[in-house]
């Protein structure tokens, strides 16, 4: 029996690569200065924010702890929703690219009217005064928009970047505490800083 020509195998369908998932824009601009603008963070933020926190390890270490996966960025979000904090995004306006983020912390309304700020550059928005502007941001917006009086920082007298910049913004040096945080496995002295919305910020 002789055989005849083989037949053309079939083509294998081809299907188009799944297109990514969209970036979602930032939140609306809550306040802007020269150089940045400040953003509420959003639950849609956490790919940006966990990229740009795995590439901050080497700058954030030892004084922050932030997330770096999904699920810890979700557990963040969510209680930066809570009624006590406040958190935001500094934005560059130049390419709208996360240059740091600010928290507030422990809010307390009433008679004191007080919150304490956390905050962090990215790595390449260091030293390059964008944190200085974006706090004064913050600060301004703490003071107006959300009522606050009073606004502390308490940073580990280690981390003389950190003190420096509550100083550029005019914060009061108001002592020393031991042990006043846990972090990094052990009980860290803070620095404490303060500045009230009678006191006026250098170039306001």
């Amino acid at each position: 029996m002789t055989e005849g020509p083989v037949p053309p195998a079939p083509e294998t369908a081809r299907h188009p690569e799944p297109a990514p998932a969209p970036v979602p824009a930032p939140a609306p601009v809550l306040a802007e200065g020269a150089r940045t603008t400040l953003h509420a963070l959003r639950h849609e933020d956490g790919p940006a924010f966990v990229a740009r926190v795995r590439e901050s390890r080497a700058l954030h270490h030892p004084w922050l702890a932030m997330p770096d996966d999904a699920n810890a960025f979700a557990a963040y979000a969510d209680r930066l929703d809570e009624p006590a904090r406040a958190g935001f995004l500094l934005r560059t306006r130049a390419d709208g690219a996360l240059a740091g983020f600010v928290n507030i912390n422990n809010i307390v309304q009433g008679a004191f009217r007080c919150g304490a700020l956390g905050y962090g550059a990215f790595a390449g928005a260091e030293g390059r005064g964008l944190m200085t502007e974006g706090l004064g941001l913050v600060i301004r917006h703490a003071f107006t928009t959300l009522g606050l009086h009073r606004l502390e920082i308490n940073v580990q007298p280690e981390n003389a970047a950190s003190c420096a910049l509550a100083r550029r913004l005019g914060f009061r040096h108001e002592g020393y505490s031991p042990d006043f945080l846990h972090v990094d496995g052990a009980w860290r002295g803070h620095e404490r800083f303060a500045l009230t919305s009678e006191m006026k910020l250098p170039g306001a």
